[in-house]
């Protein structure tokens, strides 16, 4: 697919995503000459300044020091208010002259890299100056997250988006996947026959997908204490990350064919009843710990969080999808800060060998095969399989078979937003969220959001710690226990090195 000539505006162009993520990306792109030969980025910000202020400014946070002269040659910037519609005309102006200029077509994307409130308006006030009319060449909205607040406000905001542009227009972003070993979980499942035959209820006793942060909120308890981990990355991330563990496998390698699928799945989330509210979901927030010599402050001593926060800095709970592929198979999710390890994983529990007839380890246990697809960080695949020990007998030790990607030295792995800001410029939407299958996320998680409003205990977990020792019960009832894992793919253990 051939990228086309564009122009890619940037709101919130004075905001740290655009400065950490974007424009760093967009670099790289252009480094290894993926981005088209008339290709414009335009800043837009409240904040004044000139074209050449702004390229000495984002110089500094660019890593590709060959292009980087190059590159900014291609950056314009202009200043607006964002909150206020009637200086749209100004942006619709200096687009025109940009296109004249170069004598391109009038291809553009719209990143909207700003607070939630302006992601609903913007789209109208763009709309009003024609900018979502493709008579002239294709226009794209990139959307952050988040997509509301709940299912209504996600109802809304997709309502008001429609009524200006069309859904393949849109291209609601999750930044997990974009990352290379989400993408490659559907080339390992579906390109291994090994693997794909045995990715069912039959073979398959439980999947856990653990997000873990060591961090706290840092500079966005603002944003965080009204979101909580249940919205900030269970309702999004961790759901994106299911669906494509549990999907169907597509009729083809498109867009539509994959969203479908995906989609499938997240309308197949069995909602929780009240039982299940009370017995497969827990909530927690960090309190202080000392952790490596340092002391950690509890979340409610954290910089602008209210002394009595009843916000949920980690979640767990047990899910179950009602589709053929996955009768009665739970899955185990949990996210949360301050926890040992910062670590995104997918966890494959294979069922024993029914009938065994060897000696595992000193309690006569052999371990069931594990299959760990690691996302972040030690990116890579772990095969935990029974092989025979030396000597005489037939004792059976796990060891592992693994595979990561820091072995393929001479490939460079891709940032997430490189593919994703490719994606969006080529029209690719497969890694892009549909309207409805946000609709249908936000169904599965509303009523656990209104049981922890409404009643659900918040349980106190030490920094530095997996969470509430609830979470590991909610596993033990099970007879099952969560992996813990460490830095390295290959280790794990309820402590490691950090």
């Amino acid at each position: 697919m051939c990228m086309q000539a564009q122009i890619l505006v940037i709101f919130g162009a004075s905001g740290d995503l655009a400065q950490r993520k974007l424009l760093p990306a967009l670099c790289s792109l252009y480094a290894g000459k993926s981005l088209a030969k008339d290709f414009l980025v335009l800043g837009v910000s409240r904040t004044a300044k000139t074209d050449d202020s702004w390229r000495a400014e984002i110089k500094s946070s660019l890593h590709d020091k060959p292009a980087i002269d190059e590159f900014v040659k291609n950056i314009f910037y202009q200043q607006i208010d964002t909150a206020n519609p009637n200086e749209y005309s100004v942006l619709s102006e200096k687009i025109k002259v940009l296109l004249k200029g170069r004598e391109m077509p009038a291809n553009v994307v719209f990143y909207l890299a700003v607070p939630p409130h302006l992601s609903a308006q913007i789209p109208s006030w763009l709309a009003a100056q024609g900018l979502n009319n493709q008579e002239d060449g294709f226009k794209r909205l990139v959307l952050e997250k988040p997509f509301g607040h709940d299912l209504p406000s996600a109802k809304k905001l997709n309502m008001d988006l429609l009524e200006h542009w069309q859904e393949e227009q849109i291209y609601r972003i999750d930044h997990y996947l974009g990352k290379e070993t989400v993408q490659n979980l559907l080339v390992f499942r579906f390109a291994n026959e090994i693997f794909d035959a045995m990715w069912n209820h039959r073979f398959v006793d439980y999947v856990e997908i653990t997000a873990a942060e060591t961090l706290g909120v840092e500079n966005r308890s603002g944003y965080f204490d009204s979101s909580g981990s249940t919205r900030d990355m269970l309702q999004n991330h961790l759901l994106q990350v299911l669906a494509m563990v549990a999907m169907d496998p597509p009729l083809s390698y498109d867009a539509e064919s994959v969203r479908n699928e995906t989609m499938k799945i997240f309308k197949s989330l069995r909602p929780f009843n009240q039982y299940d509210l009370e017995n497969k979901v827990v909530f927690g927030q960090n309190i202080g710990a000392k952790v490596k010599g340092e002391q950690i402050k509890a979340y409610r001593e954290e910089n602008g969080v209210p002394k009595d926060s009843r916000t949920e800095t980690f979640v767990a709970l047990k899910a179950y999808i009602d589709h053929y592929r996955w009768n009665n198979v739970p899955f185990y999710l949990r996210t949360g800060k301050r926890l040992p390890t910062r670590v995104t994983e997918i966890v494959i529990h294979f069922k024993p060998t029914p009938h065994p007839a060897f000696v595992g380890n000193p309690s006569g246990v052999i371990g069931n095969n594990q299959l760990v697809i690691r996302i972040q960080p030690d990116e890579g695949i772990l095969l935990k399989i029974g092989l025979k020990e030396p000597g005489s007998g037939f004792k059976v030790k796990t060891v592992n078979m693994d595979f990561h990607y820091k072995d393929l030295s001479h490939i460079r792995v891709p940032d997430s937003y490189e593919r994703l800001l490719m994606d969006a410029m080529l029209g690719d939407a497969t890694l892009y969220a549909l309207g409805q299958a946000v609709e249908y996320c936000w169904e599965f998680v509303d009523p656990i959001l209104h049981y922890k409003e409404a009643e659900a205990k918040i349980w106190g977990y030490s920094a530095g710690t997996w969470g509430p020792l609830l979470a590991d019960e909610l596993m033990a009832r099970d007879g099952r226990q969560w992996r813990y894992p460490c830095k390295c793919l290959t280790s794990d253990g309820e402590t490691c090195e950090l």
